[in-house]
Parts: C-alpha cells; structure tokens; sequence
C-alpha cells in the first residue's frame, strides 16, 4: 500500500460485485498501538459493511502485536473458510532498528501466507516514523489505510473469482 504519485479511483473495480452478501471476511488486529489498530479496524468494518457484507461475516480477532499477524491470519484460515484475510497493525520507529526487523519478518509473513493459502492475505500495517504520521494514515488527513486494506481485499476476491469464471468458460 505504497503512496502513488496517481491514484486510480479507491472503489474502481469493486462496485460492480453483486453478491457482497456470501464474502466472508477475516480481520486480525495487533493490540500493541490499539488507538491507531481501532481506527484501522473501523475504517476496514465500514469498508467492508458499505458494500454490503453482513456484519457477522466478518470475523475480528486480536493478537499481542504486529509481529504475530501472520500467525494469527493462519489460525483464523484453519478455522473459518474465508474470502480473504485484512492484518492490521502499526510499527512506530523508534530509537533502535526493532521496527525494521518486525516490519520484514510481518511482511513476509503475510505474502508467505497468501501464497500458500491461496487466500488474498492483506498488509495492513502502518510503518511511519512517530504517532503523528500514525494518526493522519489512521483516519486523518492521508485517509484510512485500514479502508483501503479492506477495498484491497474486495478487489483481489473479484480478481480471484473473474479468473475462476474465466477458467471455466474457457473449458479449464
């Protein structure tokens, strides 16, 4: 969820989907920096109640910290059969390197996860510099990034579903 110099429009692709009701949806959360998890969270449930998925397909549950993110998306895959997984957290920087080692092994993680799960594995964790940064990228003036993880995760579902259509009229 890098910053673009061109931003297409948030929503494209993602409100031509009909059946928002049948996606089920996993969000975890790390506790470590809850002001700024909590604003991500809203921003991701909002996203994903807008479009219409019900509230009780979407499955919350915390973890300890950003670093057992990926951890805990597994757990919630062994468990429920979902759409896709949203990990949310925040690394602030602080006065050693702890948070360039969290962020990579998170990272990780997560895109490890989703390629063997085969289940779009979201990277909702904020990286900035102090809680100020935090705070503008949790709701503030550069938007919600827990919103545009949840937008993220619609949009890889429907990539996911467009080529599973494709497959089968193709005779696959």
């Amino acid at each position: 969820m890098a910053t673009r110099i061109k931003k297409a429009g948030n929503n494209s692709g993602i409100d031509n989907i009909d059946d928002f009701h049948s996606i089920k949806v996993g969000i975890i959360q790390s506790q470590w920096n809850e002001i700024i998890t909590d604003k991500l969270l809203n921003g991701a449930k909002k996203v994903l109640t807008e479009k219409g998925i019900p509230s009780n397909h979407i499955y919350v549950h915390q973890v300890p910290g950003a670093f057992e993110l990926p951890l805990g998306a597994k757990f919630l895959l062994n468990h429920i059969k979902l759409d896709a997984v949203i990990c949310l957290g925040c690394v602030i920087k602080g006065d050693t390197d702890h948070d360039k080692y969290i962020n990579h092994a998170v990272a990780n993680g997560i895109t490890q996860l989703g390629l063997l799960s085969n289940i779009p594995i979201i990277y909702g964790v904020l990286t900035p510099n102090n809680e100020v940064q935090a705070l503008e990228r949790a709701g503030g003036k550069e938007g919600n990034k827990g919103a545009e993880a949840a937008q993220t995760a619609l949009k890889m579902i429907l990539l996911k579903r467009n080529l599973h259509t494709e497959k089968k009229s193709i005779g696959y």
